[in-house]
């Protein structure tokens, strides 16, 4: 794809792909974690219930979107709205290290009331603080599949 055929994916975007795979991951997780702990786990203060809760919780879900990041540098959220993780300096794949930072990135834009987060919003290529550390960017296809507006004179 040439670089005058994508953009940036905007904030908007980004959340709404964030959103979906939030949906599926907890589809996914959480009758596990009740299937394991029962009905008590979600009665439970404790941050973790035990070895089952963390890989469940933690491990599983950063392995699967590092996993989806180098096999289609996207995850199903991202697939969903056209939109793709690329190296910021050469616009190819990132590697494997770069993909591992961003998720790691991510704790470090969250901290800070998810200012890192918020910041893709205001950045003008739309990087997040996790894009920032690990030298990528997000983008997909321009436009859309809609005709341009054209008048005919005297019609």
């Amino acid at each position: 794809m040439d670089a005058t055929d994508i953009e940036y994916a905007g904030f908007w975007l980004r959340v709404w792909a964030s959103l979906i795979d939030t949906a599926l991951l907890c589809a996914l997780i959480l009758p596990l974690l009740t299937a394991i702990y029962g009905r008590a786990y979600w009665d439970s203060a404790r941050f973790i219930q035990g070895p089952a809760d963390f890989l469940l919780s933690w491990i599983a879900p950063a392995v699967a979107v590092v996993l989806f990041w180098v096999a289609r540098q996207a995850t199903p959220g991202k697939m969903a709205i056209g939109a793709r993780v690329v190296d910021a300096r050469t616009g190819g794949k990132p590697s494997t290290g770069q993909l591992i930072g961003r998720y790691l990135g991510y704790f470090v834009a969250t901290v800070p009331l998810c200012l890192g987060l918020l910041w893709v919003a205001f950045d003008p290529r739309k990087q997040g603080w996790h894009d920032k550390l690990a030298g990528t960017v997000v983008v997909r296809r321009k436009g859309g599949t809609t005709q341009p507006v054209r008048f005919s004179i005297g019609a």
